[in-house]
């Protein structure tokens, strides 16, 4: 039973992390859209790093794409 549970809890987990990864990516995009007023290589990282956050999540690597989405929102300001 503890072994069910704890299956079940992972698997709630990554299905959260799933469905968050798209809401940050449009967060970010919208932010994007406004042309905020940032240095071109910060504009550049946010780009990069809003790309790698969306192939880690089609790889179905959530967390890491969650970490590079928060970098490249911290360098919006969102």
């Amino acid at each position: 039973m503890k072994k069910f549970l704890l299956c079940s809890m992972a698997l709630v987990a990554t299905s959260v992390f799933a469905n968050h990864c798209p809401n940050e990516m449009k967060a970010i995009d919208a932010k994007l859209a406004t042309k905020p007023a940032l240095a071109a290589a910060d504009l550049s990282k946010v780009k990069s790093l809003r790309a790698e956050g969306e192939k880690l999540h089609k790889e179905g690597k959530h967390e890491d794409s969650l970490k590079a989405l928060d970098e490249a929102k911290a360098l919006l300001g969102i």
